[in-house]
């Protein structure tokens, strides 16, 4: 993904507020005309529905998102001259992008002429086209849609249409390709196809009817997951409040609602509306998540996956950190706050709606950091992204909005109040230590899902080693920042947090003594796997297991022992992945069984490496929306979806060696005894039958 795409998906985030439903805009329509000798001309006919637009293909740099039209063949053509655009042009200047863009409404033709280069053959020709569709009030994220037609040779002069072909570079035999229905389930269509590959549907993976019914039965822990994460947005909310960009503001806005009117009661009710009103507002910032989990369902995925990605929240990780050590303040432009400060003089409730948007906007400074932090943590590490960014944004407009009508309700409790001072700047020192923390796990994952492997397990301590002496040395005043006071006095809240951090240091060194056992449980799913490490290979597997990394070839080593096959579907960034292996997995009671007893089939979905040409396909979503299986981990994601309909990590399944699944799949972390009762259960099973 390039640095363009990233930009737009993050300005599509910010700026889209309230979308009624996913919406799909555009219908395309493709033909192929014969125009004799050889020549055809290949048309694409977009119709948008009432205010919708997408841009020309002609835009200045960096005003839009250009049309991309392309046409290729496997048979062979060659295009004659540019690609024309038919259709009613709007020219007109965009003040937003300060440039003349050029856009369609209503329809647009593009049109392409070609030729072939063996016109007396029948031949197939593809279409792509990139695009964006706006209105007057938002954007819809980036699009492309491939469509390919079947033309007859110049002698027969007709054209055919077909559909999208399932699949059009693998060979693969009897293949089945899953296709999402509206009730979410997973159709398959079965296209015939020739070749000696293995199948990517595997017609007796029946997860809904195993053999047994023994083992562990998993109940619905979204819910637990939802209140962890509300809890954890309430604790950044508190952290918040106690920066110097939000603290100071406590007590001089519920004393202007406690006493700044006559009716005591009007001003505590005035209050309690203040702050729900916070709390709607940073609600109101989850609903971009959800449509874009609607636009694309794989979307989080993807970020999470994407090396580029987390480079990119590496940097900001960072960024954020220098603003909270003192070297500048992160703000939005002035207008937004004085807009919205301007708006507080209608008075009412929609005065008090603006006076908490005025509050959100001026402390963003210190909020932005904090807020960036704990989404970009939840993006990055769950399948339930946009529910729990909701919880999450939920928790933190919860803490504030319990503050503001506490002290409204019980304004004497603004005395006992510390007074702002010096402790708030070393509350934003401290935080920015923690960004340069945890901005290294961004670092980490791109690593990983690069296969670089470049940033070891030691070398992550060893760096978070140095970060925790920085931290101890500041909180004892050996170091200063700008903001600092010259001549600092460590209170005895700063030495206690100082003696935490010199434990907090025993504690990384001594994960870095060599152990066969993992160590540093805290950070399980933070440090890089075991076997990124100066003492392990990367191939010699996790806790030495010898682990596969293809199924079939799993497979084909399964039939050979006669053992079960368990499939770990994992991922390089998968968190909870990370804890399975290192602390359920490496028990005295669990180790054995996965050393002795089965064989496993690791399938990384975020593996990145291109996949041999041959094993390369398309998929039809449709809506004549192609999804393309480049990768490996494409392959082993979509043979995860079309075999067990599910695509969390990690998930684990025992089939036989006929291919059989044995007992209900489990997924996620769970306790060491269900992981245990789930493979027994299995490996009883087989040695039985």
């Amino acid at each position: 993904m390039n640095l363009k795409r990233v930009l737009l998906f993050f300005s599509f985030i910010f700026s889209v507020l309230v979308l009624a439903q996913v919406q799909n805009p555009v219908k395309f329509q493709f033909d192929v005309k014969d125009l004799g000798k050889g020549e055809y001309e290949a048309v694409l006919t977009a119709k948008m529905e009432d205010k919708w637009h997408i841009y020309s293909q002609d835009l200045p740099p960096d005003s839009g998102f250009p049309t991309e039209f392309k046409l290729s063949s496997k048979e062979g053509i060659t295009t004659m001259g540019k690609v024309l655009e038919i259709g009613k042009k709007h020219d007109e200047y965009s003040e937003a992008f300060g440039a003349q863009i050029v856009y369609y409404a209503n329809q647009v033709l593009f049109k392409q002429k070609f030729k072939a280069k063996n016109p007396d053959k029948d031949f197939k020709v593809a279409a792509e086209i990139t695009y964006q569709v706006c209105n007057d009030r938002l954007c819809l994220a980036p699009t492309t849609l491939e469509f390919e037609k079947a033309v007859k040779s110049s002698t027969a002069a007709t054209t055919e249409e077909v559909k999208p072909e399932a699949i059009t570079t693998a060979q693969i035999d009897t293949a089945s390709i899953a296709v999402p229905e509206a009730n979410g389930e997973v159709a398959v269509v079965s296209p015939t196809t020739s070749g000696h590959e293995k199948e990517l549907k595997i017609n007796s993976l029946d997860f809904k009817n195993p053999l047994t019914n023994c083992g562990t039965v998993q109940e619905n822990t979204g819910g637990d997951n939802n209140w962890l994460i509300l809890a954890l947005g309430f604790l950044g909310g508190l952290i918040a409040l106690l920066t110097p960009c939000v603290f100071p503001m406590i007590p001089l806005t519920v004393s202007f609602f406690t006493k700044g009117s006559k009716d005591k009661a009007k001003g505590k009710r005035d209050a309690f509306i203040y702050g729900f009103f916070i709390l709607l507002i940073f609600v109101l910032l989850s609903i971009p998540f959800h449509i874009i989990d609607g636009i694309s369902g794989n979307i989080f995925n993807q970020i999470s996956t994407n090396i580029w990605l987390n480079l990119f929240f590496f940097v900001i990780f960072i960024f954020f950190a220098f603003s909270f050590f003192g070297y500048y303040e992160i703000t939005l432009p002035n207008w937004v706050a004085n807009k919205s400060s301007k708006a507080e003089e209608a008075g009412g409730i929609i005065g008090i709606f603006f006076m908490a948007l005025t509050l959100v906007i001026v402390s963003f400074s210190c909020t932005g950091p904090i807020l960036g932090s704990l989404l970009g943590g939840v993006v990055t590490g769950s399948s339930n992204v946009p529910t729990l960014l909701t919880f999450a944004l939920a928790g933190f407009g919860i803490a504030w909005a319990l503050v503001f009508g506490l002290l409204a309700l019980f304004p004497q409790a603004l005395q006992s109040l510390p007074k702002s001072g010096g402790w708030m700047n070393t509350v934003k020192v401290v935080l920015g230590f923690i960004e340069v923390a945890l901005a290294l796990k961004f670092l980490s994952k791109a690593d990983l899902v690069s296969k670089t492997f470049m940033l070891k397990r030691e070398l992550f301590i060893v760096l978070w080693i140095i970060i925790t002496i920085g931290l101890v040395l500041y909180l004892f005043g050996k170091i200063r920042f700008p903001h600092d006071d010259k001549e600092p006095k460590i209170s005895l809240g700063r030495k206690l947090l100082g003696v935490l951090g010199l434990g907090f240091l025993g504690y990384l060194i001594y994960g870095l003594i060599p152990a066969d056992k993992p160590k540093l449980q805290l950070l399980s799913g933070i440090l890089p796997p075991m076997n990124v490490s100066y003492f392990h290979k990367e191939e010699d597997g996790i806790l030495g297991l010898k682990l596969h990394h293809n199924y079939f070839d799993a497979l084909e080593e399964a039939k050979k022992q006669n053992k079960p096959l368990l499939i770990d579907f994992t991922g390089y960034g998968c968190e909870n992945c990370r804890k399975m292996e290192e602390f359920v997995w490496s028990q005295d009671d669990i180790l054995p069984l996965l050393q002795n007893d089965v064989v496993i089939a690791s399938v990384y979905v975020d593996d990145k490496e291109e996949l041999p040409e041959a094993e390369q396909m398309k998929i039809d979503m449709g809506g004549g929306q192609m999804k393309k299986i480049k990768t490996i981990g494409d392959k082993w994601s979509m043979f995860q979806q079309v075999n067990f309909n599910n695509n969390s990590q990690p998930h684990y399944v025992l089939v036989t060696p006929d291919q059989k699944v044995i007992n209900t799949p489990v997924s996620g972390y769970m306790p060491k005894d269900d992981f245990k009762k789930f493979l027994e259960c299995g490996i009883n099973y087989h040695k039985k039958n």
